[in-house]
């Protein structure tokens, strides 16, 4: 207990001013391994940090299951509300949810039927991802909620099926961009609507020690323009390696 007083779980382990403290912070809470954990065992994590925090560490408790615990605590626990996020939403799902969906949407793109099936998942998967990792300090209505999703999975589907009957005499490689072209123009919709009342009402900002300074659309533009972008060159490796 004494080599752990003054233990701030909340610091960062590694230097963030750095690509690869980032690179190394990210992919610690991005771990897919983390999906197969019941939740039994996130709520265990989540009471050792919260004990943490409190200055209460349980005995015997080392400096290495602390980072482990709060590593499970970020990647499942909303950071602003702190409550447990539904495993398909969650950041450490995307690598083997979107792998999936990645490669059904390149196998079945040649039917109309196939293609409105796997973009109209792939849509759901999204608008869950997005409203999991939403900003709680901005909330969003059920009707913008489904607003959101039904104007980006509509411009997903007339993008695929459209692109689809274009490049019906099309050599096969053109075909190829179809599922990209759909997933590039509804993540373009699917973000911003999801996320529209921190364009609208601007986020948080804060300095260095996490002192509010006010609240910013700009910076909210910003931050959403740099997730669209970030999505959509995500997937263009996979999705136009054919």
């Amino acid at each position: 207990m004494a080599a752990l007083s003054g233990f701030d779980i909340d610091a960062l382990r590694w230097d963030q001013s750095t690509f690869m403290g980032r690179l190394k912070h990210f992919f610690n809470i991005t771990d897919c391994r983390t999906v197969l954990l019941s939740d039994s065992k996130l709520d265990e994590a989540k009471a050792l940090v919260e004990s943490c925090r409190a200055g209460s560490v349980p005995p015997g408790t080392t400096v290495e299951q602390l980072h482990y615990a709060k590593k499970l605590y970020d990647s499942a626990f909303h950071p602003d509300t702190g409550d447990r996020m539904n495993l398909i939403g969650r950041m450490s799902f995307q690598v083997p949810g979107g792998m999936a969906l990645t490669g059904f949407m390149l196998q079945f793109y040649r039917t109309i039927p196939a293609v409105v099936f796997w973009q109209w998942v792939n849509q759901s998967f999204n608008a869950l991802v997005n409203y999991t990792n939403r900003n709680a300090a901005s909330p969003i209505t059920p009707k913008q909620i489904v607003v959101a999703y039904t104007t980006a999975t509509s411009t997903a589907l007339a993008t695929a099926v459209g692109l689809n009957l274009y490049t019906k005499k099309a050599p096969p490689l053109v075909g190829r961009w179809v599922p990209f072209a759909a997933v590039a123009a509804a993540n373009c919709v699917n973000i911003p609507m999801m996320r529209q009342q921190e364009i609208l009402n601007g986020i948080a900002v804060t300095d260095e020690n996490g002192n509010k300074l006010g609240h910013s659309r700009k910076a909210a533009v910003k931050g959403i323009t740099q997730v669209v972008i970030s999505r959509i060159a995500m997937s263009a490796p996979g999705m136009s390696k054919y």
